[in-house]
């Protein structure tokens, strides 16, 4: 959906709003001083990549920093990676057990004891 960020030029306040027509651009105001006199923004930007993409795009032979082992999807990236540049099909039972780390860490570790 396209939401918009703007910025009051009065009274420098940040807004969110969702823009479905150009027309609804101009009735547009500042919450805090009503004013119209507003900039739009640019916004941060995301997009979904594939849990394929992200294996394609994977490079197993590079060092890693801390920031890629906090998120969780990177668990088991290696390995998968690793075992498709060998050859080997680790099965569905890996994929299972990946999947249910990637949600639920503890969970592996309870299911152990």
């Amino acid at each position: 959906m396209p939401i918009y960020e703007y910025a009051c030029r009065n009274c420098h306040r940040e807004l969110q709003a969702l823009i479905m027509k150009a027309e609804d651009e101009k009735d547009l105001a500042c919450p805090g001083c009503g004013g119209h006199n507003l900039k739009r923004l640019i916004s941060r930007v995301s997009y979904h990549q594939s849990e394929e993409d992200r294996l394609a795009d994977f490079d197993s032979a590079s060092s890693r920093s801390d920031s890629f082992y906090r998120d969780s999807r990177n668990i088991g990236l290696q390995a998968k990676k690793r075992a498709r540049e060998m050859g080997v099909d680790l099965g569905s039972g890996f994929e299972e057990k990946l999947e249910k780390l990637r949600t639920d860490p503890g969970s592996v570790i309870r299911d152990s004891e």
